[in-house]
């Protein structure tokens, strides 16, 4: 892609960006979230923030002014843009990504990518065709406990995992439940670990959908129990994974990981007793904080200058979405009432 007010829809190389100048970026929706895109966009120094558009032009205009960019139509951005952040509320998503799809302009859509998985196949479908990027945000992959857990595990196969992301009631409105809210940041973590199709799935919930637990089971015997909740007193953001040596602990919050195992155990002989030792190690890998979003959008737009594959491709971001909607349709279920026997005293 040329970019810089060129016609996106004339370029050869679809939505790809070939120049040597920064990339021009621009963010669709600067509520909470696409703030923080535009914060971000602007402190990167591979990417030049051209624009910003909002439905609430006064919201748009106050966040243009504090990022040093301007706001602009829909359309205005698209062709100006290289590639745009989508931060707007999710039934929105498909429309938008599809008018960046139609311009060449490659994306990062919030997550969760969809409402409808059949309408993001399409989707997926129409950004091959014309070579353009999709990315979702997912943007717990870009914790650097999480790398540094992926580095850590090193073949080794994951038996269990188990994730907590619970929390008080926000003060702000969201449209999506729980599970697409919060509980699908761990669907694709755990769908990045497994090696192997899903078995089986059950879960259930509290009928006003503000908390939720889920259990997975794949095909390799990996098992999985996701719990989210708006309702729990104190913020907790957690991920444990069992292998068959060791124990992982993620904070991701405090983006801290803690290894435990066992040494194999033995008996040694000292002053002709004869003892039994079994140790327990701890590991503590040193892990440099970062801020997630901006590890997330700088490899966006390394992913976009090299033509590369992103690493939560739109494809990764539909089998997350498949896998909640799953979720939320059991979680979310009232029981019908039924009758209790009386117990025999």
């Amino acid at each position: 892609m040329l970019g810089f007010g060129a016609d996106h829809t004339g370029d050869p190389n679809g939505g790809r960006h070939v120049s040597d100048r920064p990339l021009s970026v621009g963010v669709v929706g600067v509520g909470s979230m696409g703030r923080n895109h535009a914060r971000v966009y602007g402190s990167l120094p591979g990417a030049d923030l051209v624009g910003v558009t909002d439905e609430a032009t006064d919201r748009a205009r106050e966040v243009a002014s504090e990022y040093g960019t301007e706001v602009h139509s829909l359309s205005a951005l698209l062709d100006r843009a290289d590639a745009v952040s989508v931060a707007v509320p999710t039934p929105a998503h498909a429309d938008v990504v599809r008018r960046c799809i139609d311009a060449g302009v490659d994306v990062l859509v919030e997550k969760p990518f969809v409402a409808d998985a059949e309408v993001g196949a399409d989707l997926l479908a129409a950004a091959d065709e014309r070579n353009v990027t999709v990315q979702v945000g997912h943007v717990e992959r870009f914790n650097p406990a999480i790398d540094a857990l992926f580095d850590l595990l090193d073949g080794e196969r994951p038996l269990a995992v188990e994730a907590h992301r619970l929390g008080p009631p926000l003060d702000r409105d969201v449209g999506d439940g729980v599970v697409l809210d919060l509980m699908i940041h761990d669907i694709d973590v755990v769908l990045a670990l497994a090696d192997a199709p899903l078995a089986s799935v059950s879960a259930s919930g509290t009928a006003d959908g503000g908390y939720a637990t889920a259990q997975l089971a794949f095909e390799d015997g990996l098992v999985a129990t996701l719990t989210a909740s708006r309702v729990t007193q104190r913020k907790v953001r957690t991920l444990d994974v069992t292998t068959r040596d060791r124990l992982f602990e993620v904070d991701y919050t405090d983006q801290t990981l803690q290894a435990h195992r066992h040494s194999r155990p033995e008996y040694e002989s000292s002053d002709g007793d004869v003892h039994y030792r079994h140790e327990s190690v701890t590991e503590r890998p040193l892990i440099a904080s970062d801020e997630p979003l901006k590890r997330e959008l700088s490899s966006f737009v390394d992913t976009v200058e090299e033509a590369g594959d992103p690493r939560v491709s739109g494809q990764d971001a539909l089998r997350a979405v498949q896998l909640a909607q799953r979720i939320a349709g059991q979680a979310e279920r009232t029981p019908e009432s039924t009758e209790v026997p009386e117990v025999v005293k």
